[in-house]
């Protein structure tokens, strides 16, 4: 496939399956809120790094968690149930997403979180489509932020981005409040983008890229919850 260059027009994306091999499907644009959203409810999603034009990918196969897979080991059930950490949803996103892109990478290389994307995912919270999720530990001076992860709805679909934690099981807590409440709101997919063994201990699995646009198709059929979420039974207006 030659390289295709996005033009003006933030709505306009190529067809996810004319991607190359490596799941690279166009290069440049911008990250607005509209460019986002259309990229989203493609399949397509950015990740690059510093100095380099916007790289948009659609890869196959595709780590797909289905809610109701959600697997929890029999430890983190009980980090989970012990309450020592307090989740919450959006009261933090611009210091998740900042922490996210603080966290240290496995291959060492950096951070893909740059700051064109830090603020692109802030406008898009704001827009109400993106979303955070906090763990939080008491500390002497109050609730710290600990841990916790950002991500992007559309419909029935969450889109997970990034994760990061500063004490043991803080994200894995995080992740699952937020499966098990996407699962009470009847979310059918959460799409994980690339493969990790950690993901696919949470019950995630590869499927090729046909069977999860299709399937992405039938999930932003349905209405996006827009705006700030909570927890069932949390006041989405109370502060940490």
């Amino acid at each position: 496939m030659p390289v295709y260059w996005l033009p003006d027009n933030p709505r306009i994306f190529p067809d996810p399956e004319l991607a190359a091999p490596d799941g690279l499907v166009a290069l440049g644009g911008d990250l607005c809120v509209d460019r986002l959203l259309t990229a989203y409810s493609r399949g397509i999603f950015p990740w690059y790094g510093e100095g380099l034009p916007i790289l948009w990918w659609s890869l196959d196969p595709r780590c797909v968690l289905f809610p109701e897979n959600l697997h929890v080991s029999r430890s983190l059930r009980k980090a989970v149930d012990s309450r020592r950490f307090q989740v919450t949803l959006d009261t933090a996103f611009p210091q998740v997403i900042r922490e996210c892109a603080k966290a240290p990478r496995p291959q060492g290389d950096g951070t893909w979180i740059v700051e064109e994307m830090v603020q692109g995912y802030i406008d898009l919270h704001e827009a109400g489509f993106a979303h955070s999720v906090e763990a939080w530990l008491e500390s002497g001076k109050g609730p710290e932020l600990v841990g916790g992860l950002y991500g992007v709805s559309l419909g029935k679909a969450f889109f997970g981005e990034s994760m990061f934690h500063t004490e043991p099981d803080a994200s894995k807590v995080a992740l699952v409040h937020l499966v098990e409440q996407l699962t009470c709101w009847g979310f059918t997919l959460v799409d994980c983008q690339q493969t990790t063994e950690h993901m696919l201990r949470f019950g995630a699995r590869e499927i090729p890229r046909r069977a999860f646009n299709r399937l992405l198709a039938e999930a932003i059929d349905y209405p996006t919850r827009k705006g700030k979420w909570a927890l069932d039974g949390q006041d989405p207006h109370k502060e940490v």
